[in-house]
């Protein structure tokens, strides 16, 4: 009797924590309401049984067999960008997540950045006629990187870069800041941002690859108008990590790993209600999502102007959340506190 009274015990809980994890939506952007009415030791017992036992990945296989059923052309209709020798492919998956393929298209060799659904990804290699050379990934939160062990499996000698700080599934090739690495002539360079994860990383494909801007593959970091929420690294952490985004070329194209835009711009029109730019992004994204269209790219220009987490410097900012920096306060942890008040009134924000 005691031994089933445990196991009926252990039952519960793991059905609790299911159900919380459902509504941790990936574990990438938690519900508002949540986060507002749970306790910061619950929460981290949650994210840790998500990021570290086979219970995130039992909810990441779930969730993709739901989005498959529901969304089975992908959540959003994309299309792709054709430089001179290279093309970028975006491919929705599961219910917002954005993974892609970058295509030398001379060798038709092929880079997969954060390939989540491996069937969704493989479809999309058929599709273009491409060989998977090497994956790209942002980070270890299993929306990002869920489909690494099936497609290493199909091919062999694909190298799959990121970070060993993240416990990066089927990783061989671990990268650090900076660092560059090429597949036929696609070039890329990893920057290391932590934030998200502790071991976080964007990948920027130098635009001479192809005759064309540099391309951001931003993972969890940046959003249109948006970033992620910072699990593992404090305010100033990931405003360092903002700050390396904010120093790139303003006309390099930004390809996120969420479809947040409608939602982000309207939060950024409540901490910024006078940005005109915005208004005129919002009017535009609005009308792309009634169509289930792709919001993706944008440009780092566009994001300086409207999106509040580049926007930590902007005094029409700091006035608008009623922030004044110390007398004797740096000014880098000024813009940290900030960027913490942003997030937090992101969190509890109820746009939807």
């Amino acid at each position: 009797m005691p031994a089933l009274l445990l196991a009926a015990v252990c039952c519960c809980c793991c059905c609790a924590l299911l159900l919380l994890l459902r509504r941790l939506r990936g574990c990438c952007c938690l519900p508002r309401t949540l986060m507002a009415r749970t306790e910061k030791p619950f929460f981290r017992i949650a994210y840790g049984l998500y990021t570290r036992t086979k219970l995130g990945y039992l909810f990441y296989k779930r969730q993709m067999k739901k989005a498959r059923e529901r969304y089975p052309q992908g959540h959003s209709s994309t299309q792709a960008i054709v430089f001179s020798g290279v093309k970028v492919v975006p491919i929705p998956v599961l219910s917002d997540n954005y993974s892609y393929l970058v295509i030398d298209t001379t060798s038709n060799l092929a880079v997969a950045v954060d390939p989540s659904d491996p069937i969704a990804v493989q479809n999309y290699l058929d599709r273009e006629g491409a060989i998977l050379e090497a994956i790209l990934c942002t980070h270890k939160h299993w929306d990002h990187s869920g489909g690494n062990k099936a497609l290493k499996k199909l091919y062999k000698s694909c190298r799959v870069y990121g970070n060993s700080c993240d416990d990066i599934p089927e990783l061989t090739h671990p990268l650090s800041d900076r660092d560059q690495l090429a597949v036929g002539r696609l070039q890329f360079q990893a920057f290391f941002t932590p934030g998200h994860t502790v071991g976080h990383m964007i990948y920027v494909l130098d635009g001479k690859s192809g005759d064309g801007p540099d391309c951001l593959f931003s993972g969890d970091l940046l959003f249109l108008a948006g970033c992620g929420r910072m699990f593992e690294g404090s305010a100033g952490t990931m405003l360092a990590s903002l700050d390396t985004v904010a120093s790139l070329n303003d006309n390099t194209l930004l390809w996120p790993g969420h479809e947040y835009a409608a939602d982000n711009l309207m939060f950024a029109a409540v901490v910024e209600p006078d940005n005109s730019v915005r208004d005129k992004k919002f009017q535009w994204v609005v009308q792309q999502r009634l169509e289930k269209k792709c919001t993706c790219p944008s440009t780092l220009g566009e994001e300086k102007e409207y999106n509040p987490f580049l926007r930590t410097h902007c005094r029409d900012l700091h006035l608008a959340l009623d922030l004044q920096r110390g007398a004797d306060e740096e000014w880098s942890r000024f813009r940290s506190r900030v960027l913490e008040e942003v997030r937090r009134r992101k969190d509890l924000f109820k746009g939807r």
